[in-house]
């Protein structure tokens, strides 16, 4: 899929494109997002292009929450002041008088981030936009209390969220502009970390998705470099061994530098936020890539994996199709029409990954002469090499001995190495049942392989 900050070549890669980030448009409208971000990104000079994107998604109906953090700034204000604090396991203890900064500063911070969010940006791609921003005392807290020994003093945490006064200004349209900063009952400031209240905001809210930019410059395993990164893809499940450091080798142990906010991620998943995803911060267009390409280009936690090997529906003829039509132009599949296609869907076994089909398989059973047919097996280029033909195999073979067969067949012209390489030996078409030798295409000249499963 073209990344969403590519420019087209094409008029047809256009096209394709804006097809392409047309169903996420369309799902995303309505849904809330919170998405956190650090003091360092307001000093960075893409913030501006953030806030460009930020518009963007308001403007496609997307109900954003934002929270932001002010460490640099804060402590840029504590030198100015001459002040020094102490950290406490990587929280910073806040003194009345450090508390002075840390207002000064986090409300600094937020009038200019609502002043770029207002401003209608002029000579941007958001020219003119009407984009309206909210704040207000949503944040509870109450004290982290005493820690190793040393009261942290008016260092918080979050203990509640106003979840139904940010809905009422998200329904009227309104960006909600967060700072880390709560407030008591009885009228005491506290100073909070920005992983804290955007995460527990996504939870109070329901969120569809908690989105945390990160300060690392490279938080996600690509195919080449695997060495202190994240996977794409996690499940609760899975988060919660590699936090704990019992994912087996090669797999690489979490840096302590990603831990806080993949904590956070995984805790708002399961307390019932839809989708976490980390990226990070350094790549422009981050957030745009992230959500509206299928891949991304961070790492996503989700409550259940996201793919699924499952028997076909009939509302999957469309995405089969989009599937085999290249295979069959290119000759190695057999066409297939809709019609038949159809008319067969109950043969048909999908591999599905977040609702898009990327590998089916066909079965058919021949019970009179004892065997079944392997068909119609293809994977998506995207997903070639990494297991999932073995694992649709792997399905259709259990199938067949569930039907008590322990013959399986194939045809095919392109596929022969890959197929004795899975157990498959070379045949005749003497050794095909009656009724397949009678369809037999001698055109196509298909070598013939079966495999005996054991039983």
């Amino acid at each position: 899929m073209t990344a969403v900050n590519n420019k087209p070549d094409t008029t047809a890669e256009f096209v394709a494109w804006f097809r392409s980030v047309a169903p996420y448009i369309h799902t995303f409208r309505g849904k809330v997002f919170v998405i956190g971000f650090s003091g360092e990104m307001i000093t960075d000079a893409k913030f501006v292009n953030f806030i460009h994107d930020i518009n963007l998604l308001a403007s496609l109906g997307v109900r954003l929450v934002l929270v932001h953090g002010a460490r640099p700034q804060i402590q840029l204000r504590l030198d100015e002041s001459q002040l020094e604090t102490q950290t406490v396991m990587g929280m910073r203890v806040t003194d009345p008088a450090a508390l002075q900064c840390v207002k000064e500063s986090v409300g600094r911070v937020q009038h200019e981030i609502a002043a770029l969010l207002s401003m209608g940006l002029p000579n941007s791609p958001m020219a003119n936009a009407a984009i309206r921003v909210t704040s207000g005392n949503f944040v509870t807290a109450c004290p982290y209390g005493i820690i190793q020994g040393v009261d942290l003093m008016h260092t918080g945490k979050v203990r509640k969220i106003n979840a139904p006064a940010i809905h009422s200004r998200l329904e009227q349209g309104d960006v909600v502009l967060i700072s880390p900063l709560g407030y008591s009952p009885t009228g005491e400031i506290f100073n909070l970390t920005m992983e804290n209240v955007a995460t527990e905001t996504a939870i109070a809210l329901r969120a569809e998705k908690l989105i945390l930019l990160l300060d690392t410059v490279d938080c996600t395993a690509s195919a080449e470099n695997k060495a202190g990164k994240l996977p794409r893809e996690l499940t609760i499940a899975e988060s919660k061994l590699l936090l704990e450091h019992k994912i087996p080798t090669p797999t690489p142990r979490v840096p302590d530098t990603l831990l806080p906010a993949l904590q956070s991620a995984t805790k708002a998943c399961e307390m019932g936020v839809t989708r976490a995803h980390l990226v990070s911060r350094h790549c422009d267009g981050a957030i745009l890539q992230e959500l509206f390409t299928h891949h991304g280009i961070g790492t996503m936690i989700t409550q259940e994996s996201l793919q699924a090997l499952r028997k076909a529906k009939i509302e999957d003829v469309g995405g089969i199709l989009q599937l085999i039509e290249p295979l069959e132009t290119e000759g190695i599949l057999v066409r297939r029409g809709r019609e038949l296609l159809e008319i067969e869907i109950n043969r048909f076994t999908v591999f599905e990954h977040d609702g898009i089909i990327f590998g089916c398989a066909a079965l058919y059973p021949f019970p009179e002469e004892r065997a079944c047919e392997l068909a119609c097996l293809a994977i998506h280029p995207d997903y070639r090499n990494q297991g999932h033909g073995e694992r649709l195999l792997k399905h259709i073979e259990n199938k067949t001995i569930a039907q008590g067969i322990h013959k399986l067949f194939v045809l095919t012209t392109h596929a022969t190495h890959w197929f004795i390489e899975h157990g498959f030996n070379a045949a005749t078409t003497a050794e095909l049942p009656k009724t397949k030798q009678n369809l037999y295409n001698y055109q196509r000249r298909s070598k013939v392989l079966i495999k005996h499963l054991g039983d």
